[in-house]
């Protein structure tokens, strides 16, 4: 069974396409989350309020949905990075940004300091929920990181060990204290809302570094898919593009968990659909993640906003239901693959 590839000179076409397609989604789902709430705002007070000419009122609703709005693209952008990147450095189709105990490690590290401090802001949460999920990532990595023909797989191993145990620790203080498990089940589903620009500004700094580095990582990342001796026979260092990989992907994943908790399955749904649009190159793969990221959680926001107005549904239980057709669909390729 063969396969076609697209000409080289139908490669930039295409990518121009898919990324004026991508940016196009994620201008629609940007729009759609300025104009959904409890109350509806149509289009054209929106784009009023956007260029200054709406009254009060309007400018007022649509101002507030801002931080949430930002959010989801920053939060957005963070997990389908990671995502992209932990399955490119383990050559695991299924691994995400929890992978490394990350999620687990923000949850421990608030239901701690709520035990201990009492409950605060969710600016406050941030700053405890970072430097757990940036420990968690690093204990992973020095149990199950080290070079050997292995080390993939031990990895993943070590990182299933961090996140059970950090799992059994948060469950046993949450239903043992009720302030804290009050506190703790709001944060640990996943949402965008209450969140300002604070806690944006607290994480938008990892976020930049994490995609500082896997944009500086791209090549290294083509190289290491064609195995570790072909990489270094290319030039490129496998110990140096793995590490620097895996601190990517958990300072993306550390800063959009702290500030959104622990959304589900974008890490893995859009790596997925961004690898079967663009293909296997890494650097194709990066600015279409960058886009559809950031569209799928808003629009998945806006689908919880609506189905319960005027309530609504956390972002986190919509992804999960998003995302879980994604993970047959993987399942069934690494069936079906020779």
């Amino acid at each position: 069974m063969t396969t076609t590839t697209a000409p080289p000179q139908a490669r930039p076409l295409r990518t121009a396409l898919l990324l004026g397609g991508a940016l196009l989604a994620l201008g629609t789902a940007v729009l759609l989350s300025l104009a959904v709430g409890s109350k509806s705002t149509p289009p054209g007070q929106v784009w009023a309020a956007l260029t200054g000419t709406a009254d009060p009122y309007t400018a007022t609703v649509v101002a507030s949905r801002y931080p949430r709005t930002v959010l989801g693209v920053v939060a957005g952008a963070a997990l389908a990075l990671s995502g992209l990147l932990m399955q490119s450095v383990t050559r695991n189709p299924l691994a995400d940004p929890g992978l490394l105990g990350v999620n687990a490690g923000a949850m421990a590290a608030v239901v701690t300091a709520t035990a201990l401090l009492g409950p605060a802001s969710t600016a406050a949460a941030v700053w405890w929920a970072l430097p757990g999920a940036l420990l968690a990532g690093l204990v992973a990595y020095a149990v199950g990181g080290r070079e050997s023909s292995g080390a993939t797989v031990r990895l993943v191993l070590a990182g299933a060990v961090v996140s059970a145990v950090l799992t059994a620790y948060v469950q046993a203080v949450a239903l043992s204290m009720p302030e804290v498990f009050d506190h703790y089940r709001f944060w640990v589903v996943g949402s965008l809302a209450g969140r300002g620009f604070d806690v944006i500004a607290a994480v938008l700094p990892f976020v930049a570094v994490g995609a500082l580095l896997a944009v500086l990582l791209a090549g290294g990342l083509n190289a290491l898919a064609l195995g570790e001796e072909t990489a270094a026979s290319l030039g490129a260092h496998p110990a140096l593009v793995r590490s620097g990989g895996l601190a990517a992907a958990t300072l993306l994943a550390a800063g959009a968990t702290a500030a959104a908790g622990p959304i589900a399955f974008v890490g893995l749904a859009v790596p997925h659909v961004v690898r079967a649009l663009a293909g296997g190159d890494v650097r194709r793969q990066l600015p279409l993640a960058l886009l559809a990221g950031p569209a799928l959680l808003l629009l998945s926001d806006v689908v919880g906003r609506f189905l319960l107005r005027p309530a609504e549904l956390m972002v986190g239980v919509v992804t999960a239901f998003v995302g879980a057709p994604f993970l047959f669909a993987a399942v069934r390729r690494m069936r079906s693959a020779p």
